[in-house]
């Protein structure tokens, strides 16, 4: 491997944690959102976690096309060989797998959350639904009961 790749090589690994630790930033900002119910900063958020994961997912490919242009099939073993000689590369790209985890762990929890907020807004909307399907009336005493008097409005 000649010195332009190996600097190519420590640039992509320099970019990709760049890009994970602004993710990492974009999951937290997510967490808070819907831990606070903004949904419409949500929407917001969404464009820009897209917009990172396809910036994340170019430098992974260029890192990929210049392993494969070497001849080196296994991304594993081939990083283990670009970083025998150079140690910052090596720990950025320890780097990367911690925060790769996290990510991981972090997206998770927040689909979980997406999920509990979904399920709470589901459970409101059927009680309104059951609510405008059977509205409650109260008798002369004061309690609900559902229905009307048995009288359609209009009729004597």
């Amino acid at each position: 491997m000649n010195p332009t790749e190996r600097l190519q090589f420590s640039r992509l690994i320099d970019m990709e944690a760049t890009q994970m630790h602004a993710f990492i930033d974009l999951l937290r900002r997510e967490e808070a959102l819907l831990l606070g119910g903004d949904t419409d900063a949500l929407l917001t958020l969404t464009q820009e976690k897209i917009s990172l994961y396809h910036t994340q997912q170019r430098l992974h490919e260029a890192r990929m096309q210049l392993l494969e242009r070497l001849g080196l099939d296994s991304p594993a073993a081939a990083i283990e060989a670009f970083c025998q000689d150079l140690p910052e590369t090596r720990r950025r790209w320890d780097e990367i797998l911690r925060l790769a985890a996290d990510a991981r762990e972090r997206n998770t929890l927040n689909g979980k959350l997406i999920v509990e907020r979904m399920q709470h807004n589901q459970g409101a909307l059927n009680i309104l639904l059951k609510a405008a399907n059977r509205p409650q009336f109260y008798d002369a005493d004061g309690n609900t009961r559902s229905g009307g008097s048995g009288r359609l409005l209009g009729s004597a």
